[in-house]
């Protein structure tokens, strides 16, 4: 699934593509995705202009004229298309697996592909759509400034489910994904299947701060790439080639000091989803 790198990349090169378009037209081309699209959709999006971009969590959204706001995720392994398209080409049948098509009278072109179909759109009024039923009692950005050492001590004082666990809650702090957590707990040398109960605050300050460092780093470096994965134009993300345990089991630690090094990285089970980490530096 897109995590939050990958989703705010996509945000901003929909941004650079799409704001202060007006929407010519558009159509839907199945009747929805994880849940079916508002009734109405095309209509209601034609003639609107295209105000700009946000993200919360992992959900992109868009301002449109008339107080209205698109809600988009990408699911499992949605992708937004982007283009330019000469009008050979905008007589030319979607592509496969293109569930909604937008176009601008400026010339641009947005396609929604999904062959999973686990994303969703959305259409809610601008004034509730904090409200909404997916991003209402989300955590604060990670990238923001609510976000930080003294809060995640907050909301793990006490409790026994594991670091991973609450660093995956939404409502503790929003987008974070797999992939990531597993990188800032290694970084922060904090083994995942610890008690977020006793985690110290000086450990959780320096929690903060990588999971903060991990995610700019990534969105610098336009994303990890994981299988269906792909900027807006079309460019593959690489910051995979810097994750120095997500994937990497039986690896060697990059960060360990040696001789002797450790026997390498292991993976564990967590949720059914897999844990990365250095057996010597993230002690249990």
């Amino acid at each position: 699934m897109p995590e939050l790198p990958e989703v705010e990349t996509v945000m901003r090169g929909m941004r650079v593509h799409l704001e202060g378009h007006t929407i010519s037209s558009a159509s839907t081309h199945h009747t929805g995705l994880r849940w079916p699209f508002p009734p109405g959709l095309a209509q209601a999006l034609e003639g609107r202009r295209i105000n700009g971009f946000a993200r919360r969590g992992k959900y992109i959204l868009i301002t449109l004229s008339g107080g209205m706001v698109v809600v988009l995720h990408l699911g499992m392994s949605g992708r937004v298309l982007l283009s330019r398209p000469t009008e050979a080409e905008r007589a030319a049948p979607p592509a496969l697996h293109e569930h909604l098509v937008i176009e601008t009278g400026e010339g641009a072109r947005c396609g929604l592909v999904d062959p999973r179909r686990f994303g969703m759109v959305d259409l809610v009024p601008a004034a509730g759509v904090e409200g909404h039923r997916l991003l209402a009692g989300m955590g604060p950005e990670p990238l923001g400034n609510r976000f930080d050492g003294p809060w995640l001590a907050a909301k793990g004082r006490g409790r026994r489910t594991s670091i991973k666990a609450l660093l995956l809650d939404q409502r503790v702090v929003a987008g974070l994904g797999n992939i990531y957590v597993s990188e800032a707990l290694f970084r922060a040398r904090i083994h995942p299947a610890r008690a977020a109960g006793e985690i110290s605050a000086a450990e959780y300050d320096e929690l903060a701060t990588e999971v903060r460092a991990v995610l700019e780093e990534a969105i610098a470096a336009g994303g990890s790439s994981l299988r269906d994965y792909v900027q807006p134009d079309g460019e593959l993300g690489y910051f995979q080639h810097a994750w120095r345990v997500y994937g990497r089991e039986g690896l060697g630690c990059p960060d360990c000091p040696g001789p002797p090094a450790c026997d390498g990285v292991e993976r564990i089970t967590q949720s059914g989803r897999s844990s990365f980490f250095c057996p010597r530096l993230q002690e249990a």
